[in-house]
């Protein structure tokens, strides 16, 4: 991986903070930090295309508007990894899945509008991969910075 300079770096501090709310959001973080907009939008593709950051959008406190994320893992036998991955994300619900070596080998993420959902979704998810979903709901949040030093 391509070390950060830092400018990658001072971006990166900067915008975890979130874009202002402004008409032309990306012009105005542009400019707190000395560039343009589109050396700001050219960094940010490049992060992105380097694998330095995974993803960058908004996170939403779903809860708030009366849904819910929930964190859920199961067993997918190795035999059937492939189709068990293919039928838990074929539901629109499932935001991401990731796997893991351990018993409980795949995690995902299931988002819903109504948090009254959830059981329907979670059996419904469950009888199409032919395994059981163990949900992990949220008990506490944490808010994680990672800030670079430039």
């Amino acid at each position: 991986m391509t070390p950060l300079d830092p400018l990658d770096r001072q971006v990166v501090n900067a915008l975890q903070r979130g874009l202002p709310l402004t008409p032309r959001p990306y012009a105005d973080a542009a400019a707190r930090l000395g560039i343009d907009e589109a050396e700001l939008l050219r960094r940010l593709a490049s992060l992105l295309a380097r694998g330095v950051l995974t993803r960058f959008g908004p996170l939403f406190q779903i809860e708030r508007a009366g849904g819910q994320f929930v964190l859920c893992a199961c067993h997918a036998p190795a035999g059937r990894l492939e189709a068990v991955i293919a039928a838990i994300n074929a539901h629109r619900e499932v935001a991401h899945h990731y796997e893991r070596t351990h018993r409980l080998n795949l995690w995902f993420v299931v988002a819903l509008e109504a948090a009254a959902d959830l059981p329907a979704a979670l059996a419904r998810i469950a009888a199409s991969a032919g395994v059981e979903i163990l949900p992990f709901p949220k008990q506490r949040e944490f808010f994680v910075n990672l800030y670079l030093p430039a």
